[in-house]
């Protein structure tokens, strides 16, 4: 059975480590495991120090994290999978066709997330194969695709603030707590 969310961003320094630090704050009280991974990565690379500070900021300790490169299992152990950019999305399917159902940009994800929310059947009892609170959610938001009119391609990726200043940073990560709200309420309203 696969469960838990995974983010994944290019090279697991920078958007998908403050993500995942960021999810783990937010979903503490949720049976729901996260973790992170990078298209890119070269596996055990240190995270960016601009990251380290915000994932610093959620209360975790983030110095024993160490990059990993996206492989197909991460992905189908996954329930869902959030990525920084359409690239990156595109890059999942192709490794593990059978996660496409799961795998959503990150922002695409919230703002299906939100509407779903919003909507009647988001309340409807769980159907066969989505027995976790996460696994019901993201059938939940994959019924909401085809209420909601297409987003432009700038809607759907998240800026990589790799080469910015710590502001950019910390930007990048209310953009990321911004789009994890709408998710973690969509899981508690479907579990």
């Amino acid at each position: 059975m696969v469960d838990g969310v995974l983010f994944v961003c290019h090279a697991n320094m920078c958007r998908s480590p403050m993500a995942e630090f960021i999810a783990r704050r937010l979903l503490r009280d949720l049976p729901v495991a996260v973790a992170s991974a990078g298209t890119d990565a070269l596996d055990g690379a240190a995270m960016h120090p601009y990251a380290v500070e915000v994932a610093a900021g959620t209360g975790a300790d983030p110095a024993a994290f160490r990059t990993r490169r996206l492989r197909p299992e991460h992905l189908t152990r996954a329930g869902l999978v959030l990525t920084a950019t359409r690239r990156q999305r595109s890059i999942c399917t192709a490794l593990a066709p059978a996660a496409l159902p799961r795998t959503f940009t990150l922002r695409q994800f919230a703002r299906l997330a939100a509407a779903a929310a919003a909507a009647p059947e988001a309340t409807e009892p769980a159907a066969p194969g989505e027995d976790s609170p996460l696994l019901a959610a993201v059938a939940v938001a994959a019924r909401a695709r085809g209420r909601l009119q297409p987003a432009t391609p700038d809607a759907d990726d998240l800026r990589d603030p790799i080469g910015g200043s710590p502001a950019d940073f910390r930007r990048c990560a209310e953009e990321i707590e911004r789009s994890i709200r709408p998710v973690l309420a969509l899981i508690g309203t479907a579990g």
